[in-house]
């Protein structure tokens, strides 16, 4: 059979055929429910001899003769059942084999009890068919390796590969202990709006969509940050959001324009709290996840018994033969990367500010060298409007981010909580996107004036949940951990 899986004109009609066989027999071919004693799962728990009922979806036909072998398949397995002429009687045997296929969804009374060949078995004493499927599954021994079709048609590579299931099992797992450690470490889930009039929070292209009611344009959040940190100051102490972002950017293995975030905040901590958090979740969830701190990350051993710290502003210097601190200007800086022939200015033409320079030459000399855990800190200002300026030298933000494998986990930092500059960074960023940004920060005054009417310190960190399930999962690419990604 072939990958996109065409069915004859033939075959569709044998399988209608069976389908009017069973609706003859029965009165209908798709039924309303069967009553379970339990899963697959929990079937395989309980010791020879139980008496059961099980549906599942047919993954194999073996007849031999008067006697046969099948399994059937759940989201957490398969299980082998038996059945023979002698039990149930010819009819109903010979009905079972002239019309139950692979994919057919089926429901089984039966005997626990183990084969000779020491396999956990299903006696079948009575069976009922629920569903009939028209179209086949891949072949069982082949599986589904076009990846066109395993991404467009999730299902059947749920059903066909159990790495696949066992990524997208784990990955939601994942998320349910993430909430658990979240709730257990008082932070409240709340949710904050998805539309909204200013797309804000991250340096990011928005999407935008007409609201017909309001004949007015939205935009689909980038990050629920700004309405998070408002909470705060409406007296939440800490605070938390599973949230689907949307950021209208290139699309390759480790981006995507729809994605989940899970981004918390917390009243009074500052960047070195939220590392120490951040860490011992990670570890929490690797751990709870795998069983170890020692992972591999196609084909890269990573160690999450400890991490590496590095200063992003002293690396940079480094590499720029100067202090990244002292530009204020796009084109002189520009002028030091050519100066040194670090980059052509075809390179560097389509980055406006110095923000985007700065994070071009990031993501091209220190980014893909970071293999172990490591923590970057110490950040130019102008790289996150909306992070609190350092004590000692206002240049510089109380920022973090969390790396490994090249890939960032994470980006946290102290919260900017003064309003003056607040609105003089959201200024600063309305002259970029005049300037040609179409990354930068998107002003948004209704927050300056809720900042205005008195914030805590606050900390926070946005965590991509698809990228670190990757990780944890050891799958190359974003849709590899989502159920249902996008596709052209």
């Amino acid at each position: 059979m072939s990958e996109n899986l065409a069915i004859s004109t033939n075959e569709l009609e044998a399988r209608v055929q069976k389908a009017e066989n069973i609706r003859a027999r029965d009165g209908v071919v798709w039924k309303d429910r069967f009553e379970r004693t339990g899963t697959i799962l929990e079937t395989r728990a309980l010791a020879d001899g139980a008496k059961v009922r099980v549906p599942g979806r047919v993954m194999a036909l073996r007849w031999l003769g008067k006697l046969m072998f099948g399994r059937i398949y759940d989201i957490d397995g398969e299980i082998q059942f038996s059945m023979s002429q002698e039990e149930l009687g010819e009819e109903q045997y010979k009905f079972m084999k002239t019309n139950v296929d692979v994919g057919d969804f089926i429901g089984i009374d039966g005997e626990l009890y183990h084969t000779t060949a020491g396999e956990l078995t299903i006696k079948v004493s009575k069976y009922e068919i629920l569903a009939k499927a028209l179209r086949p599954l891949p072949e069982k021994f082949h599986g589904l390796t076009d990846t066109e079709t395993r991404y467009r048609q999730r299902y059947l590579d749920i059903i066909a590969n159990k790495e696949s299931r066992d990524a997208l099992l784990g990955r939601f797992q994942m998320t349910r202990l993430w909430r658990e450690f979240m709730w257990n470490h008082n932070f409240m889930e709340i949710e904050t709006p998805i539309l909204q009039n200013v797309a804000s929070g991250a340096a990011a292209k928005p999407f935008t969509t007409h609201h017909n009611a309001l004949d007015t344009d939205f935009q689909l959040r980038i990050s629920p940050e700004i309405p998070l940190k408002i909470a705060i100051g409406a007296g939440f102490d800490r605070v938390f959001e599973v949230a689907k972002d949307f950021r209208n950017e290139g699309m390759d293995a480790m981006h995507l324009q729809e994605f989940t975030m899970v981004e918390w905040y917390a009243a009074y901590w500052d960047f070195n709290d939220n590392i120490k958090f951040t860490w011992d979740l990670v570890q929490h969830l690797i751990q709870s996840l795998r069983g170890t701190l020692q992972i591999e990350y196609q084909g890269t051993k990573l160690d999450f018994s400890s991490y590496d710290k590095l200063d992003y502003t002293a690396k940079m210097n480094e590499l720029f033969g100067c202090n990244i601190l002292d530009f204020d200007d796009a084109e002189k800086l520009r002028k030091q990367l050519l100066d040194q022939k670090m980059f052509s200015r075809d390179d560097l033409e389509p980055y406006k500010s110095i923000p985007e320079i700065v994070d071009f030459v990031y993501k091209k000399k220190i980014r893909p060298g970071l293999i172990q855990p490591t923590f970057l800190y110490n950040y130019p200002a102008y790289m996150v409007p909306l992070a609190r300026r350092n004590d000692d030298d206002e240049r510089r933000i109380d920022m973090f981010q969390l790396l490994a494998c090249g890939a960032e986990m994470c980006k946290g930092y102290s919260e900017l909580v003064n309003p003056i500059q607040q609105l003089a960074a959201f200024e600063e960023q309305a002259k970029d996107i005049a300037a040609g940004a179409e990354e930068a920060f998107n002003p948004d005054n209704d927050f300056v004036r809720a900042m205005e009417h008195g914030f805590p310190p606050i900390s926070g960190v946005g965590v991509g949940v698809d990228r670190l399930a990757s990780i944890i999962f050891d799958q190359p690419t974003l849709r590899d951990t989502i159920l249902f990604p996008m596709m052209k």
